[in-house]
């Protein structure tokens, strides 16, 4: 089968990469400690069932995991994020834990908080994360079990968040916005300014499933809210508005039509981050899940890794018509979810526009639009 990109240029013909180059450093890097989780969200990208005998065994071990991370803070990295799934659920997470902190990295974990025990309120005081990131689903157990399916599951996030709160560890709120808690998202937002006043973020914007299982994928799609209710979400939120309306010079640019290439990638991907995944894979980003664009650190080394497939993958090119017409060239790209990652996600192939991206794009636009003449 023809793949829809080509690469046909050495590196040494990449001029693109010659500029990136000059401003590549890394900072930061995530990882995916497990996929696994213990709730069965109608909208989460990766959540296998807490059993899943298959994904233990492809979980890396804790030696894996600090042999990485030492490569990444040689090169420079500071800070890391411990995700997933859930990533309490790995076997190793505390000495994983504090084995980053001891290497002077700056960690920040997302969790669920249901997981969360006297253990690790015990850990987190000795070795103080940067924060924990504790993702809401509702305001009422109704709601948030609704989301979750998962009985239960909205006491014990509210037990896990009181011991976090509780004992001072620094927490950060952030709610998914879904069909589901659409109607509760302003009660959720006043749940999460109470409990955290510093910092609450809403995000509205669900991919598809890293291992694109068509069903899941189906309920995925169901809970996205339509190009109208996130614009009129993002509207009646005047933190979420006025940062927008701040950074609309940045997020729309008639500059970026004119500048003509057919690199897929004009992003930050790999250029001062990594993730790797809970089955020893580096990728890029934390959205790249194409088969090709994935290396095995269990067969290679890092140092190839960074050096030599990250450039190799930021060389990309497609001479899609359909790519170069619109996503290439789109001035409000910016406002929009599309990537390749998620391109290939929504479509399969690295180089199409997704029309439900597109749209959502269109409505945001306008919305700022009609704010600036306003």
């Amino acid at each position: 089968m023809t793949k829809p990109y080509t690469s046909s240029l050495r590196l040494s013909e990449f001029k693109l990469w010659e500029k990136l180059e000059k401003k590549r450093h890394l900072y930061a890097f995530d990882i995916e400690l497990t996929a696994r989780c213990p709730f069965n969200r109608r909208h989460c990208y990766i959540n296998l069932p807490m059993g899943d005998k298959n994904a233990i065994e492809k979980e890396l071990s804790a030696e894996e995991i600090t042999h990485t991370a030492r490569e990444a803070v040689h090169r420079g990295a500071l800070w890391c994020l411990l995700t997933g799934g859930e990533p309490l659920l790995h076997r190793n997470f505390p000495e994983i834990y504090i084995n980053l902190k001891k290497m002077g990295l700056l960690v920040s974990v997302f969790t669920n908080a249901a997981l969360i025990t006297d253990k690790h309120i015990q850990l987190f005081k000795k070795y103080p994360p940067r924060d924990i990131e504790v993702t809401v689903y509702g305001a009422t157990k109704k709601t948030f079990e609704k989301v979750t399916r998962k009985p239960g599951s909205f006491e014990a996030f509210q037990r896990g968040l009181s011991l976090l709160l509780k004992n001072n560890i620094k927490v950060r709120l952030k709610a998914m916005a879904l069909k589901s808690n659409y109607q509760e998202l302003p009660q959720i937002a006043e749940f999460c300014r109470k409990a955290t006043k510093d910092y609450f973020r809403f995000d509205p914007f669900l991919h598809l499933r890293f291992d694109r299982d068509p069903e899941k994928n189906k309920d995925i799609k169901q809970e996205r809210l339509s190009p109208e209710q996130i614009a009129h979400l993002e509207l009646s939120d005047p933190e979420r508005f006025d940062s927008l309306k701040k950074e609309c010079g940045r997020l729309v640019s008639e500059d970026f039509k004119k500048t003509a290439h057919h690199y897929l990638f004009s992003c930050g991907a790999g250029v001062s981050s990594f993730t790797l995944g809970f089955d020893g894979y580096f990728r890029l980003c934390s959205s790249l899940y194409h088969p090709d664009l994935m290396y095995d650190l269990r067969k290679g080394t890092f140092q190839e890794a960074w050096e030599r497939f990250v450039p190799s993958v930021r060389n990309l090119t497609s001479d899609k018509k359909i790519f170069l017409e619109n996503c290439r060239t789109c001035p409000i790209i910016n406002l929009c979810l599309w990537c390749p990652a998620h391109s290939y996600l929504e479509k399969g192939v690295l180089d199409e526009p997704v029309t439900y991206f597109c749209r959502t794009a269109l409505e945001r636009y306008s919305k700022l639009e009609s704010l600036d003449r306003s």
